[in-house]
């Protein structure tokens, strides 16, 4: 008897890290409302710097809906207020679309790649 595997969405990952004053955090996998928890939690550290500067890197984000693009506007104007910023890089062609079309990519910033998102 051959037992059949569930083919769902791959839990959302996130990593982050900090250098030089700037925290890289990288996604990998979808992001929706039941996922955007690690997502929320990694964009709103306890203690931020002065000037919190971000990046974050989503070339492995497979989708994102309206909790993402929300996380990212809150976390946006909440850098701003500080006198940071917060950059995205490598978002993938469909994403990219989405954000576009609502107008995200007028208030942060995209960048082909976290390299150019560094030296910007």
């Amino acid at each position: 008897m051959e037992l059949e595997k569930a083919h769902g969405p791959q839990p959302l990952k996130v990593a982050s890290t900090a250098s030089d004053g700037i925290i890289m955090v990288t996604v990998c996998g979808a992001i929706d409302h039941a996922s955007v928890g690690p997502l929320v939690q990694a964009l709103t550290p306890r203690r931020l710097p002065d000037r919190p500067r971000m990046i974050v890197d989503m070339r492995q984000v497979s989708f994102m809906d309206s909790s993402g693009i929300n996380t990212l506007l809150a976390t946006h104007l909440d850098l701003t207020r500080t006198e940071g910023w917060l950059r995205l890089a490598d978002v993938p062609a469909a994403i990219r679309r989405t954000l576009e079309t609502v107008g995200v990519d007028t208030v942060i910033p995209c960048y082909p790649s976290v390299r150019e998102a560094l030296s910007a």
